[in-house]
């Protein structure tokens, strides 16, 4: 007889936490905006005097 309270003990508590649904979350709640920042034009800049650094190649690594 006690095994078979335990059981519905423990099916009422099952029931109890997982026998719903979670409540539906919004869109809204999902979604955050942020205002865009406009580019950085001088992180992307040509440099030539730079250029060669960013660049592998054997004819610079021998020095010819």
């Amino acid at each position: 007889m006690e095994s078979q309270n335990t059981k519905d003990g423990a099916a009422a508590a099952r029931r109890a936490r997982f026998g719903r649904l979670p409540q539906r979350i919004r869109y809204e709640d999902m979604v955050e905006e942020k205002a865009a920042t406009p580019a950085d034009s001088t992180r992307y800049a040509y440099d030539p005097e730079a250029s060669w650094m960013s660049f592998s190649c054997l004819a610079a690594d021998l020095g010819l």
